[in-house]
């Protein structure tokens, strides 16, 4: 994510600079995150690439390598981020990411809990959420993984947004210092009802909830427990379908009485077997095609609003 300036309102640098992290990306799959090092050179297919001719450039440029191939320089965006970072462990992708800020209610200022951290690619989003004024603080058991997320905040620029925490929310709850201060709560935990009753606590009134949970049986058993605190509780499962969108040329067999192109030739639309939509021109043909790689089951979402007993 690009370097927040934590004394104004919502502000960023947008030249790169010596010890930035940059997104260099080839093509859609294929980037990597690479730290500017003024004296170090990038080597890829594409030739070698000098870091100092980065450095003052603006995110977003198209540089060029010493045989004339080029790359684009990207910001470290949470959604690239979540892309190129490590995978310590399963994670969340862009798609149910999206769902759950939305759905959580997450706008700027919001104080957020997580458990657990994981490789921090939910985190990322949220923290740019909440940002300026508002904080994510997420929980992990695991002292490894909770030590590598906390070093790739302060990578990316998070670091003043974002909390790492040392806890086993199953077994502990969270912090008492939390009570009644968060307006969401996420759970991404093998057995999420046991973090159910501390999650009310840590809740505003009218905060809500959400869990991550891969199998069917743990959102049962989660809903069930949420019937005690919880109201509006509904579970949803994300499915991403993309598609490919691209133009081909072709010759014109139709000739005009004048020996010129007719361009004036009505467009004709067929179906493929495969799912592809093609409409043709008299010079070119425009085809529409899922994807042969659809990203299918993840996990299912169970958002539930803490009941106002007032």
């Amino acid at each position: 994510m690009l370097t927040i300036d934590t004394t104004r309102k919502i502000s960023f640098n947008r030249l790169i600079s010596n010890g930035d992290l940059v997104i260099v990306y080839e093509r859609h799959d294929n980037m990597k995150a690479v730290t500017v090092s003024e004296g170090s050179v990038l080597q890829n297919r594409f030739g070698v690439f000098k870091h100092s001719d980065w450095i003052g450039k603006s995110f977003g440029s198209k540089v060029f390598s010493n045989k004339g191939g080029f790359v684009y320089l990207l910001a470290p965006t949470p959604e690239l981020w979540t892309l190129v970072l490590s995978h310590r462990t399963q994670i969340l992708y862009i798609a149910d990411i999206s769902f759950v800020v939305m759905y959580l209610e997450i706008v700027p200022g919001c104080v957020v809990l997580e458990s657990g951290t994981g490789s921090g690619s939910l985190s990322t989003s949220l923290a740019r959420a909440v940002a300026p004024k508002g904080h994510v603080y997420t929980f992990d058991f695991h002292e490894q993984r909770a030590g590598s997320a906390r070093d790739d905040f302060e990578r990316i620029g998070l670091s003043s947004l974002v909390t790492v925490g040392l806890r086993d929310i199953q077994g502990e709850g969270f912090p008492e210092e939390f009570v009644g201060l968060a307006d969401a709560v996420f759970l991404d935990l093998p057995q999420p009802w046991l973090a159910i009753p501390s999650a009310a606590k840590m809740l505003r009134h009218d905060g809500t909830l959400c869990s991550f949970s891969p199998c069917i049986e743990q959102v049962q058993r989660s809903c069930e427990t949420l019937q005690s605190n919880f109201t509006d509780i509904r579970t949803f499962e994300v499915l991403l379908r993309t598609y490919e969108v691209r133009e081909v040329k072709t010759e014109s067999s139709e000739i005009n009485g004048n020996g010129g192109s007719n361009v004036s030739l009505p467009c004709k639309r067929r179906h493929g077997s495969d799912g592809a939509n093609v409409v043709s021109y008299p010079n070119s043909s425009v085809m529409a095609r899922p994807c042969g790689e659809a990203r299918g089951h993840t996990g299912y979402l169970t958002f539930a609003r803490l009941q106002c007993l007032s």
